[in-house]
């Protein structure tokens, strides 16, 4: 990782989310399992349908940046414009779906580095995760390991939330477990290697890095949905910022839900069971 070169930061002119727009936290379990947790403020603008169009399509898309400085009339990756400062490259493999989209069984490689402009590479991801489930109320990847089951799952969920009969927003809602299940040496001996690379630290740092993500839905995403089914290439300049009307001071959509799903890690036997990426009772 540290010998990838991370493409120039991208001023997009975009006033980013702060961590008390969330609520945020990490369960260290007794075999070394690390569960988290991470509920965020309301979506606005946004649709379901939107952020199901970007998961299917994303590693693939290709945008011009038209007026980003250094950037000027470029054809990138749609991966730059989710963060500007932290991506550096996502790609798709395996079975994909039509016109090589996401979908579940297929695999993605993710390079990016956590808070990238304080720690440079120190909190790398370097990963090719399957995706375990990809429909319009959810994402799910992960890694599994034959006879030991799930050593990495990170589930998101998703859904519109109405006032009056119209979507006012997406409650976005995301879960990572990092470890194996059970505690027996086996398991422990895994987590003990995992715990090497994913720390509490790392988990900070992923925090601030996920915010910041999440958050800039509302500023780019709108304006690339509407050009979905457009023959012509995809654009972006500042001028399509979604975002640029809204408060930029939120809070977590769902406090009470933040705190369900924390003690349900605690409590729990089996915290890849308890995720559950196909369960939507949650939200």
């Amino acid at each position: 990782m540290k010998n990838l070169n991370m493409p120039v930061k991208r001023d997009f002119g975009w006033e980013l989310k702060s961590l008390e727009s969330t609520k945020f936290g990490i369960h260290q379990k007794d075999n070394g399992q690390f569960c988290v947790v991470l509920n965020h403020s309301l979506l606005r603008g946004i649709t379901s349908e939107m952020i199901y169009w970007w998961f299917l399509n994303f590693p693939n898309l290709l945008v011009n940046l038209v007026d980003i400085e250094g950037y000027e009339g470029r054809k990138v990756p749609a991966y730059l414009l989710w963060h500007p400062s932290d991506h550096h490259s996502a790609s798709l493999s395996g079975n994909l779906g039509p016109e090589n989209t996401s979908k579940a069984g297929a695999y993605i490689q993710i390079n990016e580095a956590m808070q990238y402009l304080k720690y440079g590479w120190k909190y790398p991801v370097n990963n090719k995760l399957r995706i375990f489930y990809c429909e319009k109320d959810g994402w799910a990847m992960g890694k599994e390991i034959p006879f030991i089951g799930k050593v990495m799952s990170l589930r998101i969920h998703y859904k519109d939330i109405y006032s009056n009969g119209e979507i006012i927003g997406v409650h976005y809602h995301y879960e990572i477990v990092i470890g194996a299940g059970g505690n027996n040496p086996i398991s422990r001996f895994i987590n003990k290697l995992i715990k090497s690379h994913f720390s509490p630290e790392f988990f900070e740092a992923w925090h601030t890095h996920n915010v910041v993500e999440v958050g800039a839905f509302e500023n780019f995403l709108p304006a690339l949905y509407e050009q979905r089914n457009s023959s012509n290439e995809i654009r972006y300049s500042k001028t399509m910022n979604c975002a640029s009307s809204l408060q930029s001071s939120t809070e977590a959509y769902d406090p009470n839900l933040f705190e369900q799903r924390m003690q349900g890690y605690e409590k729990a036997q089996n915290a890849h069971a308890y995720q559950g990426y196909k369960t939507k009772a949650f939200l």
